[in-house]
């Protein structure tokens, strides 16, 4: 081994031994190369070769889990826990636990919050707004007063009679379409040739021709 990875491998071997120690659970050692790598720029070569000089040394354990190998801190440095002490441990972590989630739960409102603060006006653009606001609301109080000053209106009973008009006029377009459909349909029976060709040679024109449509009723 030369110089520079043996230096390595010795550098990689107190990191890996501090941190198996303080995680105290299995890993592989793909998993110890993926978790320290970015931290500590650590190759997978010499994380390797580090796990399997710690397990050699007794330093750690390592066992086969199928085909793979998995090492983890030696149990026996660590002292024996009391069940009192565990049940102290799991009221820690059950605290910590809500604890988390109440920061957790305090981030959301806080970036809600901030999302919201993000896409309101500045005070520059909302002064902006309020002067266009306002100019916009003056021209429609000066048109508003033009048409209430204005001398031209409409009548209910002018409007009336023209909605009147309107009807009667709607009434007899239809009853003229529904005579000239009639009549244009008796003589097709006996037509030799198509609607189109007939209404051409005519010279008769429908509303479908010039995009109209019949009011509603």
């Amino acid at each position: 081994m030369s110089k520079g990875r043996a230096e390595a491998v010795t550098g990689a071997s107190g990191i890996l031994l501090r941190y198996l120690q303080e995680q105290n659970r299995p890993y592989s050692a793909q998993d110890v190369f993926g978790n320290l790598q970015r931290e500590h720029g650590l190759g997978k070569a010499a994380v390797v070769k580090a796990l399997d000089q710690l397990a050699q040394q007794g330093k750690i354990k390592e066992k086969m889990y199928g085909k793979q190998k998995i090492y983890f801190a030696d149990q026996e440095q660590f002292d024996m826990v009391s069940d009192a002490d565990l049940q102290v441990l799991d009221a820690k972590i059950v605290a910590l636990t809500a604890k988390v989630q109440r920061l957790q739960q305090g981030c959301r409102h806080m970036e809600a919050e901030l999302k919201e603060l993000a896409s309101a006006l500045t005070t520059p653009e909302m002064q902006k707004e309020i002067q266009e606001l306002k100019k916009e609301c003056a021209g429609y109080t000066e048109r508003l007063k033009n048409i209430k000053e204005a001398t031209n209106h409409v009548t209910p009973e002018e409007k009336e009679q023209v909605y009147r008009e309107r009807q009667r006029y709607c009434k007899e377009w239809r009853k003229r379409k529904r005579m000239a459909t009639e009549l244009s349909d008796a003589i097709l029976e006996g037509y030799p040739k198509s609607k189109k060709q007939f209404f051409e040679e005519v010279g008769i024109e429908t509303d479908e021709d010039y995009n109209l449509k019949l009011p509603d009723p």
